[in-house]
């Protein structure tokens, strides 16, 4: 293990740093991410990814803390800076003293290991990292299988998602995949494609989701192409009883996905009696 002060703002590392933290570009071309914060390392870590640099200061970590984090992390590199030049490359307050470069994982289709009767969501064109960030953290309270992100609009290591999804997007399977790709491997699994829409649709609470089933969302603005229309199992809605006609895309994963958890649940108490 190598350990390394910096104390200047110019030093070549610190710049790839920032520029890491805001290019998605760069982030594919070098092949590393940047994930701040002892939480959302954890989870990373914890997901098998390979943490290749720690930026740490000393001023803010304990070295209790920070040997929880080296154990299991591949003998990575330290760099330690002092609070001011810590402030200036954290991406956003209270990160607890760490931010590391981690090695890309390009999560496809094939590296998704489902169980029986699974349930996936599945957003199609999603733009705003927060709002996949949310996403994520209901697929996660849920227990579900998998996340697939078709046609995306940011990377998966965008720095504002990783924060949104407060580590989600590491403890949860993530695929990203077109959507004809996503299809082929849903129909494949014999998985049901149910589709979240307003038109030719019935509520969700009126529709089995107790088999292997696939929540497919769009974007609040347009929502999802044909291609998902054509190929539902089922078009579904959650009633609106007021005057607007749609809610955010993370409050309604999370109605649609807590309702496949109260059918399965409800089914296997059945069952059981």
């Amino acid at each position: 293990m190598k350990t390394e002060a910096i104390t200047s703002a110019q030093n070549p590392k610190v710049k790839e740093l920032l520029a890491l933290q805001e290019k998605s570009r760069m982030r594919r071309e070098k092949g590393v991410f940047v994930v701040e914060g002892r939480r959302e390392l954890g989870h990373c870590i914890s997901a098998g990814f390979r943490v290749r640099t720690f930026f740490v200061c000393r001023d803010i970590i304990s070295d209790r803390d920070l040997n929880e984090l080296l154990r299991p992390a591949h003998e990575p590199n330290i760099i330690e800076l002092p609070a001011w030049l810590y402030d200036k490359v954290a991406y956003r307050g209270g990160t607890e003293g760490v931010i590391a470069e981690v090695e890309w994982k390009d999560r496809t289709l094939d590296s998704l290991v489902i169980p029986d009767n699974p349930l996936v969501m599945v957003l199609e064109s999603v733009e705003k990292p927060g709002n996949l960030g949310a996403v994520l953290r209901s697929a996660d309270a849920a227990g579900a299988d998998a996340v697939i992100i078709c046609d995306p609009l940011t990377d998966p290591y965008n720095p504002n998602l990783i924060r949104a999804s407060i580590g989600a997007v590491f403890s949860r399977q993530v695929a990203a995949a077109s959507s004809e790709e996503a299809i082929r491997w849903l129909k494949g699994k014999k998985i049901q494609i149910l589709t979240a829409q307003l038109q030719d649709s019935r509520y969700y609470y009126d529709t089995d989701m107790t088999r292997g089933t696939a929540i497919v969302m769009g974007t609040e603005a347009t929502g999802l192409t044909d291609i998902w229309r054509e190929n539902a199992d089922a078009r579904i809605k959650i009633p609106m009883l007021g005057q607007l006609d749609s809610l955010n895309v993370s409050v309604s994963a999370a109605i649609l996905l807590y309702e496949a958890v109260r059918q399965r649940s409800a089914g296997a108490t059945a069952a059981s009696c």
